[in-house]
């Protein structure tokens, strides 16, 4: 197979001469696919410390709608029947947390409920509560495995 070769101008900062440099085509390719690498490493470290930071401010205000929700939760009787972290029983109301249903499917239920709860109309409870009530069935933790419970076995 024979090589295919460029030639380029190379700068000896010795004695400030320029010489002609025969490269191989494929050191060439090789420069270029380094270089398109490093481009992408420094752009992708700059978009992921600009997402951590969309993220940790996301979290701070999550977080704060997590505490607001648990509020609204005890205050609108939601623990009533789901208890206090969500976990529901069956002689009074569904499991809704931790890992809610959509939030979509949430607002349409609690709008437009079946069976025994009562309707919330968006002038006793609004959107935004809503949504804050939902922030805190998804910061609730996740029951530990039964396989790590002593007392189970």
């Amino acid at each position: 197979m024979q090589s295919i070769y460029f030639v380029d101008i190379a700068h000896n900062q010795a004695t400030g001469s320029h010489r002609p440099v025969r490269m191989r085509a494929a050191s060439i390719g090789s420069s270029i696919v380094l270089a398109v690498i490093t481009m992408a490493l420094v752009l992708g470290a700059e978009d992921a410390y600009s997402q951590s930071a969309a993220q940790s401010k996301r979290t701070e205000a999550s977080s704060e709608n997590a505490e607001n929700g648990t509020r609204l939760y005890v205050k609108y009787g939601c623990y009533e029947c789901h208890s206090l972290q969500g976990q529901g029983s069956m002689a009074s109301g569904p499991r809704i947390g931790p890992d809610p249903i959509p939030f979509s499917a949430l607002v349409s239920y609690v709008r437009h409920p079946a069976g025994d709860m009562p309707p919330y109309s968006n002038q006793v409870l609004s959107d935004q509560e809503l949504s804050n009530i939902y922030s805190f069935l998804e910061s609730l933790p996740n029951p530990p495995d039964i396989k790590t419970i002593l007392l189970l076995h």
